[in-house]
């Protein structure tokens, strides 16, 4: 959650045909601002040196430094630009052998009569303001604003936070006005405070998160991260150095395969998902997601993360047995991590709302037929979404079949008519006899009423067949033993009308005995 920001503008920093080209630029670029630069313009500019030097790559020569052979380059030309350019390197180059060397050359430089700019000494030389923090109440993303003066002059730096990958930094910008962006971020509490947080944090605090979190993106081979993020790299780690050093965090010990166990088994104790095993190998990987991505906390859920964990099934990180199982286990899994982090009830709305759109998404883009929209008729909240779906999904779990040798696909669940045909399409052995019409006796009957269960599933009329069900289904009974048992409920309370070929069934007696599975 990154607030509108007035970064500083790129300065005139020219992409160079030539290393030599190159080094040459950064030199007339130093030269430009020796004399009277503004507060803040040597740290900028030097930062934006090192972050072009971050992606240049010199031909055949991969491994070279480039930023020790621009050290030495200045060394050589002995100039007033030279010994602002090694002034700025000492400081804000980002090994410890870089600044070593850029010190040294500086020596150089000054030892053959070149003076040493006035302004040398206050190089990332910055005094610490306030640290500000805002992000989503899942916590899944949050932006780090620290702020940092110079005489009367203060700029703020902004971090944006990914907490699904581990904290680590997505992007780098330097405010102008750091007061305006925080008076932002209280605007959007003010209006969203259900959904944004926002702390003051401590400066050692926002030390750990910053530093961690920009190692954490420079470990990576190939980091997604803003484009401004090479620029401001150096002047974040050189700023960072004056904040104060945070308390040591102990190493956050791995779940064991016991505590991962529990908490599959708490969350499948907590609902009444129709398919216990597909549950659970999809529990069990949610679980596994959050150890690896956030082992300190890895039962924390957000929208973010859930797609996340969505996006490495359709990239085959894992595999599953029931792919159909994952809409209903990912909601319910939201669902229940929502209650026990305690969110509100807007917020776990919106936990919800998001989580379906990216399950539409995650089944549109794994080729799925089935769309998990069309369980929901609108009318549903949030929270009853996730019983309607997965009673829903146990009464019409396909919705494409073949009667005889006609294909059927993409049927409305929702339309009685064609639920009628899904039924149908399930049970092959009455195709044929269906077409002759000769289907009648005890057949017919058998499939009449198996409709009527799958009707009574969907419009939850009696809301007791689906409690029934249910409780069949942890006696680990398939879905057909199911709906066979109650199939035989529903004949056993048929009696006959005084209407020719009726049946009719008391509808309290009904209840009793579903009750009674």
């Amino acid at each position: 959650m990154s607030p509108v920001s007035r970064a500083r503008k790129k300065s005139s920093l020219p992409t160079a045909p030539s290393v030599n080209g190159l080094f040459k630029d950064v030199l007339r670029d130093f030269s430009a601002v020796a004399a009277e630069p503004g507060p803040f313009d040597i740290d900028l500019l030097g930062s934006e040196v090192v972050g072009q030097w971050r992606d240049v790559v010199v031909a055949d020569e991969p491994e070279s430094q480039l930023g020790l052979e621009l050290i030495a380059f200045a060394q050589r030309k002995i100039t007033p630009g030279a010994a602002a350019l090694l002034a700025a390197l000492k400081v804000l180059a980002e090994s410890e052998e870089e600044r070593s060397a850029a010190a040294e050359a500086l020596g150089v430089v000054l030892g053959r009569g070149i003076p040493e700019p006035e302004w040398a000494a206050e190089v990332g030389q910055v005094s610490v303001g306030e640290c500000w923090r805002t992000g989503d109440v899942y916590g899944d993303e949050s932006s780090l604003l620290c702020v940092f003066s110079r005489g009367d002059h203060a700029l703020g730096l902004l971090a944006l936070l990914d907490f699904t990958e581990g904290g680590r930094v997505r992007d780098l910008v330097v405010i102008e006005e750091p007061h305006e962006v925080l008076a932002e971020m209280r605007s959007q509490v003010e209006d969203d405070g259900e959904l944004v947080v926002l702390e003051k944090i401590e400066p050692a605090d926002a030390h750990r998160l910053l530093v961690s979190g920009i190692a954490a993106t420079d470990a990576l081979d190939e980091p997604d991260v803003g484009e401004d993020y090479p620029r401001f790299h150096a002047i974040a780690l050189a700023w960072a150095r004056s904040l104060p050093d945070p308390a040591e965090v102990p190493p956050v010990a791995e779940w064991t395969a016991a505590q991962r166990e529990e908490a599959v088994t708490r969350f499948l104790a907590g609902t009444n998902l129709p398919d216990a095993d597909a549950a659970r190998e999809i529990a069990n990987l949610l679980v596994e997601h959050g150890c690896r991505t956030e082992p300190a906390n890895p039962l924390r859920v957000g929208p973010e993360k859930l797609a996340r964990f969505l996006e490495s099934l359709l990239e085959g990180e894992y595999e599953l047995e029931d792919e159909d199982a994952v809409a209903p286990v990912v909601l319910s899994w939201a669902g229940w991590a929502a209650a026990r982090a305690g969110l509100s009830e807007v917020a776990t709305a919106a936990l919800l709302e998001e989580v379906t759109e990216y399950l539409g998404e995650y089944l549109s883009d794994d080729d799925e037929e089935e769309d998990f929209s069309d369980y929901l008729d609108g009318t549903e909240s949030a929270d009853e979404a996730l019983e309607v779906v997965a009673r829903r999904q146990f009464a019409v779990p396909e919705l494409s079949t073949v009667i005889g040798d006609e294909e059927l696909a993409d049927l409305d669940p929702g339309d009685p008519e064609q639920r009628r045909l899904l039924v149908i399409g399930a049970h092959p052995e009455y195709h044929e006899s269906l077409a002759a019409e000769e289907f009648d006796g005890a057949d017919g009957l058998r499939l009449a009423l198996e409709t009527s269960i799958v009707d009574q599933l969907w419009d939850d009329e009696p809301a007791e067949v689906w409690t029934a069900a249910q409780n069949l289904l942890q006696q680990d009974l398939s879905r057909t033993d199911v709906l066979d048992r109650l199939v035989t409920v529903l004949e056993g309370q048929l009696t006959e009308t005084e209407e020719e070929n009726q049946l009719d069934y008391d509808l309290d007696a009904y209840r009793a005995a579903l009750a009674e599975l």
